[in-house]
């Protein structure tokens, strides 16, 4: 750890650096995704570089929406010496058609709400308010997502 350039971070300045809480690197490090750089005599942890960009990666890639365990592959594949991009693009193009999927999801989601929403008279009272009974009824979603008007 001698070199100049080397930072040593205590897990408080890391998680500052990085915009994240302590709690969340500690949990990083029981994942194994965040591994302290070295320890002071007296137990604190010391965090360089590296463990800078691990945990920038991990925010960043998370943004991104990929799970822990996604995140823990691209950072093995990120090391590994036989890896290469494409295999990385696999990731990201699944982690793509998730996104795509889940989008699609909510669009249909928005369109139930605004069919509740509009078929809502709001002055009436509760024990006749469609948006409550929609809720009662035996069915996958309250309304059906393709109702268009």
């Amino acid at each position: 750890m001698g070199d100049g350039m080397a930072t040593e971070l205590t897990i408080g300045r890391l998680a500052k650096q990085v915009g994240v809480n302590v709690q969340t690197v500690r949990y990083y490090e029981r994942r194994k995704l965040l591994p302290p750089t070295s320890r002071m005599p007296s137990g604190y942890r010391l965090y360089g570089n590296e463990a800078l960009r691990r945990l920038r990666f991990i925010r960043n890639a998370q943004t991104l929406g990929f799970t822990l365990q996604e995140i823990a592959e691209l950072l093995n594949l990120r090391v590994s010496s036989t890896a290469r991009c494409w295999d990385v693009q696999r990731k990201a193009q699944a982690k793509l058609v998730q996104v795509e999927a889940k989008t699609r999801d909510l669009r249909a989601l928005a369109r139930s709400l605004r069919v509740l929403v509009r078929n809502c008279q709001a002055g009436q009272p509760t024990d006749r308010c469609p948006i409550l009974t929609s809720l009662e009824k035996e069915r996958g979603r309250p309304v059906e997502a393709n109702t268009r008007r």
